[in-house]
Protein backbone atom coordinates (compact mmCIF):
# COMPACT_ATOMS: atom_id res chain seq x y z
CA UNK A 1 0.00 0.00 0.00
CA UNK A 2 1.41 3.46 -0.87
CA UNK A 3 2.60 5.59 2.05
CA UNK A 4 -0.05 8.23 1.41
CA UNK A 5 -2.87 5.66 1.58
CA UNK A 6 -1.92 4.00 4.85
CA UNK A 7 -1.13 7.36 6.44
CA UNK A 8 -4.56 8.64 5.50
CA UNK A 9 -6.20 5.58 7.07
CA UNK A 10 -4.15 5.88 10.26
CA UNK A 11 -4.86 9.60 10.55
CA UNK A 12 -8.61 8.93 10.36
CA UNK A 13 -8.38 6.30 13.12
CA UNK A 14 -6.14 8.49 15.25
CA UNK A 15 -8.40 11.50 14.90
CA UNK A 16 -11.35 9.35 15.95
CA UNK A 17 -9.50 8.23 19.08
CA UNK A 18 -8.58 11.78 20.04
CA UNK A 19 -12.07 13.10 19.35
CA UNK A 20 -13.71 10.34 21.36
CA UNK A 21 -11.33 10.91 24.28
CA UNK A 22 -12.06 14.62 24.23
CA UNK A 23 -15.80 13.99 24.22
CA UNK A 24 -15.54 11.64 27.18
CA UNK A 25 -13.54 14.28 29.06
CA UNK A 26 -16.02 17.03 28.19
CA UNK A 27 -13.45 18.88 26.12
CA UNK A 28 -13.39 20.21 22.58
CA UNK A 29 -11.23 18.50 19.97
CA UNK A 30 -9.42 21.79 19.42
CA UNK A 31 -8.06 21.66 22.99
CA UNK A 32 -5.61 18.85 22.10
CA UNK A 33 -2.81 19.32 19.57
CA UNK A 34 -1.28 16.38 17.71
CA UNK A 35 2.49 16.12 17.54
CA UNK A 36 3.68 13.55 14.99
CA UNK A 37 6.75 11.78 16.36
CA UNK A 38 8.79 11.43 13.21
CA UNK A 39 12.08 10.07 14.56
CA UNK A 40 13.43 7.30 12.29
CA UNK A 41 10.77 8.20 9.69
CA UNK A 42 11.72 9.36 6.22
CA UNK A 43 11.40 12.83 4.77
CA UNK A 44 8.89 11.34 2.32
CA UNK A 45 6.68 10.15 5.16
CA UNK A 46 6.82 13.60 6.74
CA UNK A 47 5.89 15.17 3.39
CA UNK A 48 2.84 12.89 3.10
CA UNK A 49 1.79 13.66 6.68
CA UNK A 50 2.16 17.37 5.96
CA UNK A 51 0.02 16.99 2.85
CA UNK A 52 -2.64 15.37 5.07
CA UNK A 53 -2.70 18.45 7.29
CA UNK A 54 -0.23 17.59 10.06
CA UNK A 55 2.08 20.50 10.84
CA UNK A 56 3.86 19.55 14.10
CA UNK A 57 6.72 17.07 14.03
CA UNK A 58 8.80 15.81 16.94
CA UNK A 59 12.38 14.61 16.56
CA UNK A 60 14.69 12.94 19.07
CA UNK A 61 18.02 12.90 17.26
CA UNK A 62 19.57 16.15 16.07
CA UNK A 63 21.59 14.96 13.08
CA UNK A 64 18.70 12.92 11.71
CA UNK A 65 16.31 15.81 12.24
CA UNK A 66 18.48 18.39 10.51
CA UNK A 67 18.87 16.15 7.47
CA UNK A 68 15.10 15.80 7.18
CA UNK A 69 14.44 19.49 7.80
CA UNK A 70 16.65 20.28 4.81
CA UNK A 71 14.61 17.95 2.61
CA UNK A 72 11.05 18.74 3.71
CA UNK A 73 9.37 21.76 2.18
CA UNK A 74 6.90 24.04 3.90
CA UNK A 75 7.62 27.00 6.13
CA UNK A 76 4.40 26.34 8.03
CA UNK A 77 5.84 23.27 9.73
CA UNK A 78 6.53 23.39 13.46
CA UNK A 79 9.55 21.40 14.64
CA UNK A 80 9.78 20.12 18.21
CA UNK A 81 12.90 18.63 19.76
CA UNK A 82 11.73 15.94 22.18
CA UNK A 83 14.83 13.87 22.94
CA UNK A 84 17.55 14.07 25.60
CA UNK A 85 19.73 17.12 25.09
CA UNK A 86 23.52 16.98 24.99
CA UNK A 87 25.26 20.23 25.89
CA UNK A 88 27.26 20.27 22.66
CA UNK A 89 24.06 20.11 20.60
CA UNK A 90 22.23 23.09 22.10
CA UNK A 91 23.35 25.65 19.52
CA UNK A 92 21.97 23.66 16.61
CA UNK A 93 18.77 22.90 18.53
CA UNK A 94 18.32 26.60 19.32
CA UNK A 95 18.84 27.47 15.66
CA UNK A 96 16.77 24.74 14.01
CA UNK A 97 13.73 24.12 16.22
CA UNK A 98 10.58 26.04 17.15
CA UNK A 99 9.99 24.14 20.40
CA UNK A 100 12.11 22.15 22.82
CA UNK A 101 10.10 19.79 25.02
CA UNK A 102 12.92 18.08 26.90
CA UNK A 103 14.49 20.82 29.00
CA UNK A 104 15.42 19.36 32.37
CA UNK A 105 18.37 21.26 33.89
CA UNK A 106 19.65 24.83 34.31
CA UNK A 107 22.70 24.36 32.08
CA UNK A 108 20.50 23.54 29.10
CA UNK A 109 18.25 26.52 29.82
CA UNK A 110 21.27 28.83 29.88
CA UNK A 111 22.80 27.49 26.69
CA UNK A 112 19.54 27.63 24.74
CA UNK A 113 18.86 31.13 26.02
CA UNK A 114 22.29 32.36 24.99
CA UNK A 115 22.36 30.59 21.62
CA UNK A 116 18.88 31.29 20.25
CA UNK A 117 19.30 33.67 17.25
CA UNK A 118 17.50 36.98 17.78
CA UNK A 119 15.85 36.98 14.35
CA UNK A 120 13.97 33.75 15.10
CA UNK A 121 12.09 35.11 18.09
CA UNK A 122 11.65 33.33 21.44
CA UNK A 123 12.14 29.56 21.56
CA UNK A 124 9.14 27.81 23.12
CA UNK A 125 10.14 25.47 25.95
CA UNK A 126 8.53 22.69 27.93
CA UNK A 127 10.13 21.40 31.11
CA UNK A 128 10.43 17.63 31.09
CA UNK A 129 9.40 16.13 34.41
CA UNK A 130 10.46 12.67 35.58
CA UNK A 131 7.08 12.15 37.15
CA UNK A 132 7.71 8.53 38.17
CA UNK A 133 11.26 9.30 39.38
CA UNK A 134 12.88 6.64 37.20
CA UNK A 135 16.65 6.76 37.74
CA UNK A 136 17.49 5.99 34.12
CA UNK A 137 15.13 8.57 32.62
CA UNK A 138 15.72 12.23 31.79
CA UNK A 139 13.60 14.93 33.39
CA UNK A 140 13.70 17.13 36.44
CA UNK A 141 12.18 16.07 39.74
CA UNK A 142 8.64 17.37 40.32
CA UNK A 143 9.85 19.56 43.19
CA UNK A 144 12.41 21.27 40.91
CA UNK A 145 9.89 22.57 38.36
CA UNK A 146 9.46 26.00 39.89
CA UNK A 147 13.19 26.68 40.18
CA UNK A 148 13.76 25.63 36.57
CA UNK A 149 10.87 27.82 35.44
CA UNK A 150 12.52 30.76 37.19
CA UNK A 151 15.74 30.04 35.26
CA UNK A 152 13.84 30.22 31.96
CA UNK A 153 12.38 33.59 32.93
CA UNK A 154 15.89 35.08 32.97
CA UNK A 155 16.17 34.84 29.17
CA UNK A 156 14.19 36.96 26.72
CA UNK A 157 15.06 34.49 23.96
CA UNK A 158 13.08 31.75 25.72
CA UNK A 159 9.35 31.39 26.32
CA UNK A 160 8.14 28.85 28.85
CA UNK A 161 4.98 27.18 27.59
CA UNK A 162 4.47 24.32 30.05
CA UNK A 163 5.45 20.76 30.92
CA UNK A 164 6.16 17.41 29.29
CA UNK A 165 6.36 13.91 30.74
CA UNK A 166 6.86 10.29 29.75
CA UNK A 167 5.44 8.12 32.56
CA UNK A 168 6.96 4.72 33.21
CA UNK A 169 6.28 2.11 30.55
CA UNK A 170 5.78 -0.39 33.39
CA UNK A 171 2.84 1.49 34.89
CA UNK A 172 -0.50 -0.22 35.21
CA UNK A 173 -3.43 1.74 33.76
CA UNK A 174 -4.20 3.01 37.25
CA UNK A 175 -0.60 4.08 37.83
CA UNK A 176 -0.44 5.77 34.45
CA UNK A 177 -3.59 7.71 35.23
CA UNK A 178 -2.13 8.76 38.59
CA UNK A 179 1.06 9.95 36.89
CA UNK A 180 -0.94 12.01 34.41
CA UNK A 181 -2.99 13.48 37.26
CA UNK A 182 0.21 14.39 39.06
CA UNK A 183 1.43 16.19 35.95
CA UNK A 184 -1.86 18.06 35.69
CA UNK A 185 -1.45 19.28 39.28
CA UNK A 186 2.09 20.50 38.52
CA UNK A 187 0.82 22.19 35.37
CA UNK A 188 -1.98 23.97 37.21
CA UNK A 189 0.48 25.20 39.83
CA UNK A 190 2.90 26.45 37.17
CA UNK A 191 0.10 28.13 35.27
CA UNK A 192 -1.02 29.96 38.41
CA UNK A 193 2.43 31.49 38.90
CA UNK A 194 3.54 32.24 35.34
CA UNK A 195 2.02 33.86 32.28
CA UNK A 196 1.90 32.08 28.94
CA UNK A 197 1.65 28.54 30.32
CA UNK A 198 -0.65 26.71 27.93
CA UNK A 199 0.83 23.32 27.03
CA UNK A 200 0.82 20.01 28.87
CA UNK A 201 2.48 17.46 26.61
CA UNK A 202 1.69 13.91 27.70
CA UNK A 203 0.20 10.81 26.16
CA UNK A 204 1.47 8.64 23.30
CA UNK A 205 0.06 5.98 20.99
CA UNK A 206 -0.85 3.54 23.76
CA UNK A 207 -2.15 5.88 26.45
CA UNK A 208 -3.38 9.05 24.81
CA UNK A 209 -6.96 8.52 26.01
CA UNK A 210 -5.91 8.47 29.67
CA UNK A 211 -3.68 11.50 29.15
CA UNK A 212 -6.45 13.51 27.53
CA UNK A 213 -8.77 12.51 30.34
CA UNK A 214 -6.32 14.04 32.80
CA UNK A 215 -5.83 17.28 30.89
CA UNK A 216 -3.18 16.77 28.21
CA UNK A 217 -3.15 19.55 25.61
CA UNK A 218 -0.68 17.82 23.28
CA UNK A 219 -0.27 14.13 22.50
CA UNK A 220 2.93 12.80 20.93
CA UNK A 221 2.09 10.02 18.49
CA UNK A 222 4.44 7.94 16.36
CA UNK A 223 3.39 4.31 15.96
CA UNK A 224 -0.36 4.97 15.74
CA UNK A 225 0.34 7.45 12.95
CA UNK A 226 3.23 6.03 10.94
CA UNK A 227 2.94 2.36 11.89
CA UNK A 228 5.45 0.11 13.68
CA UNK A 229 9.11 0.86 13.14
CA UNK A 230 10.92 -1.66 11.01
Amino acid sequence: MPICDYLAERIVRLESRITDACERAGRSRSSVALLAVSKTRSAQEIEHARAAGIIRFGENYLDEAVAKQDQVSGESLEWHFIGPIQSNKTRAIAERFDWVQSVDRPKIVRRLGEQRPDHLGPLSLLLQVNIDREPQKAGCAPEDVEALAADVADFEALKLRGLMAIPSADNSPEQARAAFAGMRALFDSLQAGHTGIDTLSMGMSGDLEAAIGEGSTMVRVGTALFGPRE
